[in-house]
């Protein structure tokens, strides 16, 4: 638990003990209780706001990575064609066959 020790934790429940005595240590107790429960609250709604959010951006990145991926091929086609003679031109669509 938050990378407190058993010592630790005594010696916190301790000083708690001598600040605030027998009496509103359970108060107290509660309050802080509470205000984790808020805080676990808060954190789980802002999780679920923020998630679809991150979701939806790592698709359209997805889809932009791909449309990249494709026009890179595509330049690299075309690269290569335009390095080509016109006799390897020819030569390349008479032995792919008639079309």
């Amino acid at each position: 638990m938050f990378g407190l020790g058993a010592s630790e934790i005594l010696i916190i429940l301790v000083i708690a003990f001598l600040l605030f005595g027998p009496k509103q240590l359970p108060e107290v107790g509660r309050q802080v209780g509470k205000a984790i429960k808020g805080f676990k609250d808060t954190a789980e709604d802002l999780r679920k706001s923020v998630e679809p959010e991150l979701n939806l951006i790592q698709q359209e990145v997805k889809m932009v990575e791909q449309d990249f991926q494709a026009s890179m091929k595509e330049a690299e086609e075309e690269i290569t064609a335009a390095g080509r003679t016109p006799e390897e031109s020819n030569e390349s669509v008479s032995k792919s066959g008639p079309a």
